[in-house]
């Protein structure tokens, strides 16, 4: 039986790893997608630039988009760009430490999988870190006053300041507060706080940052209908369309056959008849304004001019939501069901605008509006791609006080406070256990060590020293200074974060490293059929991918 050919259970181009080679691949994999973003973390953070396979630029230093934009083949780096997916859709921040955390708790536990550990032990030892970890925030976490303007500037500030806005940090910190403060929407006791849809930021190349602010309404690109309308009208009463005011004509294909002459002018004039009615149904009403998703015929459009009504046709449904939810008008499906409450009067100002060399309608001075557009401007498209980013995480910062109002203290001193917590709980363990446990306590220190390596700060120096500090009792607020790379309590210098963001930012980490774990054995699959025609079957490197 000996110099037979070995048998073979999988077909010849699948290629399978199993065991250690595997673990240490996906740690190593890991480790490295957390080095890409390990230089943007912390006030002092490098912004990296990315061309995506269209040509076009992306410069960013948020976690979140430039694992977006990168190429990735293996799979565990895939899944460690998945979380700080998740955690961007989850919190909004966060997402640059959440990835430096999860590749540091791999690469912490290799050192237990080199000794034979096994890797059950050291997921069971993590989820146990999890639970402590968790504890332990909540009880150094502090309440917040939500209405306290001061306070709220403060954390969103902090949120800011690890971004490339930073130098406007003050003027983008009141236009995300200001933001949020109005989308919030509370009924029967839920809060609601839904950014995306109703707080829309309009990008306009030119001008300068400074002029960037947050109107009280709504503003959207369009021009009016025809030319003669007025452009500017105080106090508009508003109706908002969902139908188009043209002739309806039949679904399907329709042939009309006419054999008298007579009969084609009473085709014409009972449309002309029908956008009279349509008209004459608005104009009830008496709005000044009339907003519609879809379009205007020629002959609406007279006789709104003649009743000294201004449309405006084609508006995205998301910005005519928007308008409604600002003025407070109901959108309305059919001209004919048009009511008294239905017109929006919330609006103070209606006005087209020219900007740069297109034309803008501004629905502003609402009196209690419930969305509002984030007007930025900036000098080149680039900027303001990155500036709105920072604005988005800003605004989800807040959304996150205002839902959750807890903080712990930022500028990695809540890490330290933990993971000084863990070392101690670990003293007190028996077991095999520990020394996983213990290595959790390690790898929190990663956030402290890198903010202070992008200071370029003596590392080890500060780091020994802030480990001392947190024995002392009452020092659990101190962390690094991330512009200076000095130890400083963090109280003093105001820098807190939401203890939903971290909380997320510790459970997802977790929860990755321990997946990560799990996998022994990576059997990738077929590659594709034309490539197989090209190679002869079964040559070696067919199955390498």
């Amino acid at each position: 039986m000996l110099g037979q050919r070995p048998v073979l259970v999988l077909s010849q181009n699948t290629k399978r790893e199993s065991g250690r080679k595997v673990q240490s691949g996906n740690i190593n994999a890991a480790k490295t997608i957390a080095d890409i973003i390990r230089t943007c973390l912390g006030p002092r953070a490098m912004m990296k630039m990315l061309l995506d396979p269209m040509g076009g630029i992306v410069m960013t230093n948020d976690g979140n988009a430039i694992l977006r934009e990168i190429q990735v083949q293996h799979p565990a780096a895939k899944s460690m760009i998945e979380i700080s997916r998740t955690q961007d859709e989850e919190v909004g921040d966060g997402t640059t430490s959440v990835i430096i955390l999860a590749g540091e708790m791999l690469s912490v536990a290799e050192h237990f999988l080199e000794q034979q550990m096994h890797p059950t032990v050291i997921i069971s030892a993590y989820r146990k870190a999890l639970d402590d970890m968790i504890s332990a925030l909540k009880r150094i976490s502090t309440p917040v006053d939500v209405n306290n303007r001061e306070a709220m500037l403060k954390i969103i500030h902090s949120a800011i300041g690890t971004k490339a806005i930073s130098h406007w940090s003050n003027l983008a910190c009141s236009i995300a507060l200001d933001a949020v403060k109005t989308v919030e929407f509370e009924e029967n006791g839920r809060k609601e706080i839904d950014i995306k849809k109703y707080a829309k930021v309009e990008k306009i190349p030119g001008g300068i940052i400074e002029d960037s602010s947050v109107l009280r309404g709504v503003m959207i690109n369009k021009d009016i209908t025809h030319p003669r309308m007025r452009r500017t009208i105080k106090n508009p009463r508003i109706v908002l369309l969902d139908c188009s005011l043209e002739y309806k004509k039949g679904e399907s294909q329709t042939d009309v056959e006419i054999t008298r002459e007579e009969d084609f002018a009473r085709i014409l004039q009972m449309e002309e008849e029908f956008i009279q009615q349509m008209c004459e149904n608005l104009i009830r009403v008496k709005p000044d304004l009339i907003i519609t998703e879809k379009g205007i015929s020629d002959l609406a459009q007279h006789f709104l001019m003649r009743a000294n009504i201004t449309a405006i046709r084609r508006v995205r449904k998301t910005d005519n939501n928007r308008i409604a939810r600002a003025c407070g008008a109901r959108i309305v499906s059919r001209t004919d069901e048009l009511r008294e409450e239905d017109v929006g009067t919330g609006a103070g100002v209606f006005e087209v605008k020219k900007i740069g060399d297109e034309y803008f309608t501004f629905i502003t001075d609402c009196k209690e509006p419930k969305a509002c557009t984030i007007l930025l401007r900036g000098a080149s498209k680039e900027i303001l791609a990155e500036v709105e980013r920072n604005l988005q995480d800003a605004m989800q910062v807040c959304r996150n006080v205002l839902i959750d109002p807890q903080l712990v203290p930022g500028g990695g001193a809540s890490e330290m406070a933990v993971a000084h917590y863990l070392t101690e709980k670990s003293k007190v363990m028996t077991g095999v256990e520990q020394w996983p446990y213990r290595a959790v306590a390690q790898a929190l220190e990663v956030i402290p060590r890198t903010l202070i390596q992008n200071c370029g700060a003596s590392t080890i120096r500060t780091l020994t020293s802030l480990r001392a500090k947190h024995t002392q009792e009452g020092s659990q607020t101190w962390g690094v200074n991330g512009e200076t790379g000095a130890l400083a309590d963090m109280k003093e210098l105001g820098i807190w974060e939401p203890l939903s963001v971290k909380l997320q930012t510790y459970k997802t980490a977790v929860e990755t490293a321990v997946l990560l774990l799990r996998i022994d054995d990576i059997v990738s699959g077929h590659k594709k059929k034309g490539d197989d025609q090209n190679k002869p079957a079964g040559a070696p490197d067919a199955a390498q991918d």
